[in-house]
C-alpha cells in the first residue's frame, strides 16, 4: 500500500513541466538527489561488504571456509542477473520513464531483505547457511534492480561532459557518506543498541539502515528526471548487443578497471576488522581504517573534477594509482607508529579515491562512445556490466579474504601467529598488485580529448 500510495503521489508531479530549464542545465536539487541514490546503493552495499563477514563467522559462528563460498557463488550468481536487468531497462517504458521505476518497485523489498540478511536464525549450522545463501542472494538480485537502473539513470539526464562530472562527483559524496555511516557507526551502534548481545545489535543497526535507504530511493525517484534515450523500444537479439558491447573500447577499460577497483576494495574493506584487532591491537581503528577506504570521496568529489579537467581520465588516474602505490609500500614500515600510520594511509585513501570518482563518469561517457561507434545507447546493458564488474571484483576479494582466513586456521577465540601473518600481508599485499594491473588497464582509456568530437558528429547524424 505504501508503494502504490507513493507511485500515485509521483505520478501527479509528472503534470507539472520543467518551465525555463535548459535542457541539459540540472538543477541544484537534483544533483543533489542523485547523491542522496548512491548513498542509498552504497549504505547497504558498505555494511554488507565491511561486516557480514564479520557477522557470519564471530555472530552466526558460520566456518570461515563456507562463508568464502557464500560470498564467491552468491555474489556471481547476482552478478549474471545484472545483464538480464540492463536489457529489462533498455526495454522498459513507462510514464515514470525507464529508470525510475525500478526505484519505487524495488526500495521497499530491499530495505526489508538488509534487516534479514544481518538475521540468524537458531538451528544446525547447515540451517544457518542455507539461511545466510537464501537471504544474501536475494539482497544482491534486488540490489541489481536498483544499481543497475541508477548507473543508467547518469547518462539520461545529461549529454553534458562537465554536468557528468558534476553528477559523479555528487555521486561520490553520497558513496562517501554511505561509507563513512556504515563502516564507523555499524560498530559503536552494535554496541549500544545490543547492549551487549551483537546478534540484537546487528538487526537493529540494520533495521535503521533500512529505512534510510527507504527513503533516499524514494527521494531519488520523485526528484531525478530523463532527458536523453532512446524513444523506440528495441527488440534486436541480445546476441549482437553483447557483442558491440566487448568491443566498445571505453565501456571495457571501464569494465577492467572498475572489476579491480571493486577487488581491491572487496579485499581490504574484509580484512580491515580483523587487521585492526588482530595485526594493530587496536580495535579503535576500525572507525579510521574503514571509513578511510572510501570515504574519502567526499574529499575526492571536489578535487576531481579541477584534476581531470587538467590531466583527463587517463593521466590523472596513473599518477594518483601511482602515488598510492608508493605511500603503500610505506605502511608496513610504520605499523607500529599509529599516528603516522593513520596519515599515510588517509593520504593514499584520497588517492585512490580521484581513481574511483573517475569511474562515474567514465561509464556515462562509455555510453557515448557506443551511440557513436555503433548508433545505439543501450544505456541499461552497458551499466548492467558496470554493475556486474563491482560484484565480481567484491566477490572475488571477500572471498579470498575468506579462503586465506580459512587457510591460515582462523579461530575467533585462539588466533595463532600464522593466522595474523596472513591477515598483515593480505591487508598490503593484495592491493599494491591490484593497483599496478589497473594501471596497466587505464592507459588504453580511449576517450580524453574526444568529447567536443563525438558530441559535435552525433549532432551532424541528428541533423
Amino acid at each position: 500500500m505504501m508503494t502504490t500510495a507513493v507511485a500515485e503521489a509521483a505520478a501527479s508531479l509528472e503534470d507539472f513541466p520543467s518551465v525555463g530549464v535548459p535542457v541539459d542545465r540540472l538543477r541544484a536539487w537534483e544533483k543533489v538527489s542523485y547523491g542522496i541514490g548512491d548513498f542509498a546503493c552504497g549504505l547497504s552495499w558498505n555494511v554488507v561488504g565491511a561486516f557480514l563477514l564479520y557477522f557470519y563467522t564471530n555472530v552466526a559462528v558460520l566456518p570461515a571456509a563456507a562463508v568464502g563460498t557464500l560470498f564467491l557463488l552468491s555474489r556471481l550468481f547476482d552478478a549474471g542477473i545484472d545483464l538480464g536487468v540492463g536489457l529489462m531497462v533498455d526495454r522498459t517504458r513507462s510514464r515514470w520513464g525507464r529508470t525510475r521505476p525500478y526505484f519505487l518497485f524495488t526500495a521497499l523489498p530491499f530495505s526489508i531483505l538488509l534487516v534479514l540478511t544481518f538475521t540468524t536464525i537458531e538451528g544446525s549450522t547447515g540451517a544457518k547457511l542455507a539461511y545466510a545463501y537464501v537471504t544474501f542472494s536475494l539482497l544482491g538480485i534486488l540490489y541489481s534492480f536498483l544499481a543497475v537502473p541508477f548507473s543508467a539513470l547518469m547518462p539520461m539526464m545529461t549529454r553534458d561532459h562537465d554536468s557528468r562530472m558534476q553528477l559523479g562527483s555528487a555521486r561520490a559524496i553520497g558513496t562517501s557518506v554511505s561509507v563513512i555511516l556504515a563502516t564507523a557507526a555499524t560498530m559503536p551502534l552494535v554496541g549500544l543498541l545490543g547492549s551487549g548481545n551483537e546478534r540484537r545489535g546487528f538487526a537493529l543497526v540494520a533495521g535503521i539502515f533500512a529505512v534510510l535507504t527507504l527513503a533516499a530511493l524514494l527521494n531519488l525517484f520523485i526528484n531525478c528526471r530523463e532527458r536523453h534515450y532512446d524513444e523506440a523500444p528495441r527488440g534486436e537479439a541480445i546476441g549482437p548487443q553483447i557483442g558491440m558491447m566487448l568491443r566498445n573500447r571505453a565501456w571495457l577499460v571501464t569494465f577492467l578497471f572498475c572489476t579491480l577497483n571493486f577487488l581491491r576494495f572487496g579485499c581490504v574493506i574484509s580484512v580491515t576488522a580483523f587487521f585492526a584487532i588482530e595485526v594493530m591491537r587496536a580495535p579503535w581503528m576500525i572507525g579510521i581504517l574503514l571509513p578511510a577506504v572510501s570515504g574519502t570521496l567526499l574529499l575526492s568529489a571536489f578535487i576531481a573534477p579541477m584534476l581531470f579537467k587538467r590531466t583527463g581520465i587517463r593521466k590523472g588516474c596513473i599518477a594518483a594509482l601511482t602515488a598510492a602505490i608508493m605511500l603503500h609500500c610505506v605502511l608496513p614500515l610504520i605499523e607500529a607508529q599509529h599516528g603516522l600510520f593513520l596519515g599515510v594511509f588517509l593520504i593514499a585513501a584520497i588517492l585512490i579515491s580521484l581513481t574511483m570518482t573517475a569511474i562515474f563518469t567514465m561509464a556515462a561517457d562509455a555510453v557515448d562512445y557506443h551511440e557513436w561507434t555503433f548508433g545505439l545507447r543501450n544505456e541499461g546493458l552497458l551499466s548492467s556490466g558496470i554493475s556486474l564488474s563491482t560484484k565480481i571484483g567484491m566477490a572475488i576479494g571477500t572471498a579470498i579474504i575468506a579462503y586465506v582466513l580459512a587457510m591460515a586456521g582462523y579461530e575467533p577465540k585462539a588466533v595463532s601467529d600464522s593466522a595474523r601473518n596472513a591477515i598483515r600481508w593480505s591487508y598490503y599485499g593484495w592491493p599494491i598488485g591490484i593497483m599496478l594491473a589497473q594501471i596497466l588497464i587505464i592507459a588504453f582509456w580511449p576517450m580524453d580529448g574526444k568529447h567536443e568530437r563525438i558530441r559535435r558528429e552525433m549532432a551532424e547524424r541528428t541533423a
